[in-house]
């Protein structure tokens, strides 16, 4: 299947046909796809880079977030947590809330008939993983607290200029505005009655709630943030592409997630991941020592001709959680988006590259429709 006819985000060179190299800082730079995805199963490397040095910096007695986790502690936490992200469990438990989440952002398009599509799919993103993770409780303004937590542009905290202490305050106050306003009230509200989500199961581990807190973070970014992004150039490309438009919304509900499934690969937000080995590895011939940081480009890698899908939810012990949450939701959002009548883009979106996260924004695809309330 290839029904998508070209990259929208620009990500530079695809590669130099090399699939494996060292690069001039030290780094190992894999392209490939059997590379890229041998690394990721790999048992000698551990994650490296999405802010890992920062984590690193906490005390031994904080336990880390299960991104930052490697070895036994991670499998045993993401075989306890797997009943949540099973596709059986998402289409059976998540779909009837992916629907009335999708329902509420639409008709905030139907009511005015123009909306920025980041902006509702952002709304739906977060009240889809919401209900996952067990955000229930919160008072109001949690997309504009997340908004203010994730930013269009990042600063580096620190004490050695003004611009570091401001940084630095603005996330300490952006860390307790979620705390209080979103975390504190479902801790409360399952320490008294426990119920099946993440939170509950992470309050029975014996997780404290700062720990909870910074879970819920790690998914907010990983569940909330990648699938605005995904959602919002998905549409992008149905909007620009008429065939491909027309085949979706004719297709069934598993047509319709294969061509989702092909527009992420040709798309991954994520476009490169890190690891480091902690045994030599070898790839191709070279042997890579311990102690080596490995960059992989999932954007590379993904543009090679293979039977099995992308890398883009990673593979491996890291492999997304949630891949199966953010497809269908996208399916469910979309679908009904597209079904809208008069719907068009009235303004194509702003790119702009996340060099933090190796990731792209979408901002500003403002859409238009005739669509009564």
């Amino acid at each position: 299947m290839d029904p998508v006819g070209g990259r929208k985000i620009d990500r530079g060179p695809a590669g130099d046909g090399c699939p494996v190299r060292r690069g001039p800082d030290g780094t190992w730079r894999v392209t490939g796809y059997e590379q890229a995805r041998t690394v990721l199963r790999s048992g000698g490397t551990v994650q490296a880079g999405l802010g890992i040095e920062t984590v690193e910096k906490l005390p031994a007695r904080f336990r880390r977030p299960v991104l930052y986790r490697d070895g036994p502690e991670h499998r045993e936490h993401r075989r306890q947590t797997a009943r949540f992200f099973t596709p059986r469990r998402v289409s059976e438990h998540y779909r009837d809330i992916m629907v009335r989440v999708a329902g509420e952002q639409l008709a905030r398009l139907t009511r005015t008939g123009r909306a920025d599509l980041p902006d509702l799919a952002f709304g739906l993103a977060i009240g889809v993983a919401a209900e996952v993770i067990g955000l229930t409780e919160s008072r109001p303004g949690i997309q504009r607290r997340l908004d203010r937590f994730f930013p269009e542009k990042f600063g580096r905290p620190g004490f050695t200029s003004l611009t570091g202490i401001h940084w630095f305050f603005r996330q300490m106050r952006n860390w307790l505005a979620v705390y209080l306003a979103d975390v504190r009230p479902a801790v409360r509200a399952r320490r008294r009655d426990r119920r099946d989500d993440l939170i509950s199961h992470l309050l029975d581990e014996g997780c404290t709630a700062g720990e909870i807190l910074g879970e819920c973070l790690t998914f907010a970014a990983a569940g909330m943030v990648t699938t605005r992004e995904f959602v919002s150039v998905a549409a992008w490309h149905l909007f620009t592409d008429d065939d491909l438009r027309t085949r979706y919304r004719a297709a069934g509900e598993d047509e319709r997630i294969a061509l989702l499934h092909e527009i992420l690969r040709t798309e991954p937000v994520i476009g490169g991941l890190k690891r480091r080995t902690t045994e030599p590895l070898r790839l191709d011939g070279d042997t890579i020592p311990a102690g080596e940081l490995v960059e992989l480009r999932i954007d590379a890698a993904n543009l090679e001709p293979c039977e099995p899908p992308g890398l883009s939810f990673g593979d491996g012990a890291h492999k997304c959680p949630g891949a199966h949450i953010a497809i269908l939701e996208t399916d469910v959002f979309l679908s009904r988006l597209f079904a809208l009548p008069g719907l068009r883009m009235a303004t194509p979106p702003r790119v702009t590259r996340k060099a933090e996260i190796d990731s792209y924004e979408l901002r500003n695809l403002v859409v238009t429709t005739s669509a009564p309330d």
